[in-house]
C-alpha cells in the first residue's frame, strides 16, 4: 500500500499520552506528531531515535504530522497499528498470502463469539469459512527474532479463545502476525512480558487455530506484506 507523501525524517523527543510523539525535524523545526499506537512501543520510542512522519493539510485535524516509522539499529519499523488490517486486506484481494487464497469473498469487521469482532472472514461454498484475525508486530529485542506481545495483551488473549472455538465448531480459524520491519527471520510469543499470551497462543494452535507470520517491505513510499516466516511458539515461562 502506498503510504502518505511525502514522509518527513527527523529524531524523536518523547512520546507521551499514548497518542502524542514530539520530534524535531532534520531543518530545525520542533513539532508534535499523533503517534497511532496506544501500545508500549517498547524499543521504537527512545529519545533520539530517527523517525518518519507524514503530514497532512486536512484543516480538520488537530495534528498535521503523523508518525509512520522509526528506525531501530539498521530497521525500519512501521509503528502504525492501523495499517497491518489495510495491508492484509489488500494482500488478500492480490492473492499474494498463499495459505489463505481461493476464498470467494472477503468480509471485514464480522461479529463472532460474544463480544468481538473478527478482522475477516472469508467465505466459498465449497470449504469451511475461515475466521482471520490479524495482529500488529514491530517488537524485536534479539536480532532476527520479532515478538509479542510487548506489554499485556488481554483482548488479544480472549481473540485466540474465540478463534478456537470456531475450530470446534468445524471452521477453520488463522491469527494472522503482520512484522513491520524486514529484519525479522522467526517469530515468537513473548512470554516474559505477557505469559498469558503466550499460553493462549499454545494453546489455540493445539486446538487447531493456524498461526501465521508474514513480514512487510518497508519503503518511503510503499508497505507491503511480504514473506512468511517461522514461528517458534513462546519466548519462556509457558
Amino acid at each position: 500500500m502506498k503510504l502518505p507523501q511525502p514522509l518527513i525524517h527527523g529524531r524523536l523527543v518523547s512520546r507521551y499520552k499514548r497518542f502524542f510523539a514530539d520530534l524535531v525535524l532534520d531543518d530545525g523545526r520542533e513539532i508534535t506528531a499523533h503517534c497511532p499506537n496506544p501500545g508500549a512501543m517498547l524499543g521504537v520510542k527512545a529519545p533520539g531515535q530517527g523517525a518518519w512522519v507524514s503530514w497532512s493539510d486536512d484543516p480538520k485535524r488537530k495534528l498535521a504530522y503523523t508518525l509512520q516509522m522509526v528506525e531501530q539499529g539498521d530497521a525500519l519499523v512501521g509503528i502504525n497499528t492501523l495499517l497491518p488490517n489495510r495491508l492484509v486486506a489488500e494482500a488478500l484481494a492480490e492473492d499474494l498470502i498463499p495459505e489463505l487464497s481461493g476464498y470467494a469473498t472477503i468480509r471485514p469487521e464480522v461479529k463472532f463469539a460474544e463480544a468481538s469482532r473478527v478482522d475477516f472472514l472469508l467465505t466459498h461454498p465449497d470449504r469451511p469459512p475461515c475466521w482471520l484475525e490479524v495482529k500488529n508486530c514491530h517488537f524485536s529485542r534479539t536480532p532476527g527474532l520479532a515478538e509479542f506481545p510487548d506489554c499485556k495483551a488481554e483482548r488479544s488473549t480472549r481473540h485466540l479463545g474465540d478463534l478456537a472455538a470456531q475450530v470446534a465448531h468445524g471452521d477453520r480459524a488463522v491469527v494472522l502476525f503482520v512484522v513491520q520491519r524486514e529484519d525479522c527471520d522467526a517469530f515468537q510469543a513473548c512470554a516474559d512480558l505477557d505469559p498469558a499470551f503466550a499460553r493462549g497462543l499454545d494453546a489455540a494452535a493445539k486446538a487447531g487455530v493456524e498461526v501465521l507470520v508474514y513480514d512487510c517491505a518497508m519503503g518511503m513510499e510503499t508497505v507491503r506484506v511480504a514473506r512468511r516466516i517461522a514461528w517458534r511458539g513462546s519466548v519462556a515461562g509457558n
